[in-house]
């Protein structure tokens, strides 16, 4: 059987055959959500092979839908309406279900992505406590495993904001007015414009974590993900322009900015530790930020003996990228025969 994972979040779209290929595709629900079917028809293309689509969500909480019932509803009529295969779809329940049954129970269906990912990672550490990581463009998944299956306090988002076992911050997409309220700057601190001027993304960029792409512009203010515009949308956040601002004291604030992330991470991180019974042996870091990720652990469990395993050594930045989608097409192969 081939199968295609499909992880339809609300920022972003990514699709796996959980072996050769994935993909990532930039697509803000709340503003395109008309175009999705031919979207996924478009990136199923790319799988001409499938025969089978494992699905998950994150998008349902886009506010082009007035309630998670109704954003899975239509997401999943969205990929009906664009495969002629069967489809299987996660739940939180450990398990794929028709699509008619996922509609059912939304509550199980909304974002059950990182419950994917941690079924499929788990079996990496299949004795004893340990944790996965997963930082993505959005937000950090902390899901405490136990021999290998997810034992977290939440399974709704709700539920896992409240647990810390999900922490609202990302690479990428999290505006800079979330994460400080102000920033060092001469002989004070500065604060920051309650404005989408500047993301993580922008401090990324600044600081060298992330690569510059001249193609990219799902920015704050839709120019490149360079360097210079990065410091321009960095400078805005302080209400100024980077004539007003040296690299120098920019660079500052973005480190600050980082800093002050890390902390927001290694905060959820400790709440969780703190509650379990065991300490964790080993932890599983994926996503586009398993660098922020491994600064985290330094600073959470730097003191313990504890194994630090690499996904996007694991399996490629490509894949790891797309792991929740990966993770689909590896459980789909394993416990599916085509619905229907």
């Amino acid at each position: 059987m081939h199968v295609v994972g499909l992880d339809i979040g609300g920022a972003n779209i990514k699709a796996s055959d959980g072996e050769r290929r994935s993909l990532s595709l930039s697509f803000p629900m709340w503003e395109r959500f008309d175009e999705l079917p031919q979207t996924l028809h478009a990136l199923l293309g790319e799988f001409p092979n499938a025969d089978l689509a494992a699905v998950t969500m994150t998008a349902e909480l886009a506010d082009c839908f007035s309630s998670k019932a109704e954003g899975v509803a239509r997401i999943l009529a969205a990929v009906e309406a664009s495969v002629s295969i069967s489809i299987g779809v996660w739940q939180t329940a450990g398990e794929f279900v028709p699509v008619e049954v996922a509609v059912e129970f939304p509550r199980l269906t909304a974002a059950a992505n990182w419950h994917a990912l941690a079924t499929w990672a788990g079996r990496m550490v299949p004795e004893g406590p340990s944790l996965l990581l997963d930082m993505g463009s959005t937000t950090t998944d902390l899901i405490p495993l136990m021999d290998g299956m997810p034992m977290t306090e939440g399974l709704t988002d709700l539920e896992r904001l409240l647990s810390g076992e999900l922490a609202y911050t990302g690479f990428r997409r999290t505006p800079v007015c979330a994460i400080v309220n102000d920033v060092p700057l001469r002989d004070g601190r500065c604060p920051v414009a309650a404005e989408l001027f500047a993301t993580m993304d922008d401090v990324n960029v600044i600081l060298g974590i992330a690569p510059e792409d001249s193609k990219r512009c799902d920015t704050a203010d839709g120019r490149p993900a360079t360097r210079t515009a990065a410091f321009s949308r960095l400078a805005h956040q302080l209400c100024c322009d980077s004539t007003e601002l040296s690299e120098e004291e920019l660079i500052s604030a973005a480190e600050c900015i980082r800093d002050a992330q890390l902390e927001q991470i290694s905060g959820s991180l400790n709440s969780i530790l703190k509650r379990l019974a065991a300490h964790p042996r080993t932890v599983l870091l994926c996503g586009e930020g398993e660098s922020v990720l491994r600064e985290v652990v330094q600073r959470s469990l730097g003191r313990h003996d504890v194994q630090v395993i690499s996904l996007t050594k694991s399996l490629g930045p490509t894949h790891s990228s797309a792991a929740c989608a990966f993770a689909l097409a590896r459980l789909a192969r394993e416990r599916l025969t085509p619905f229907g």
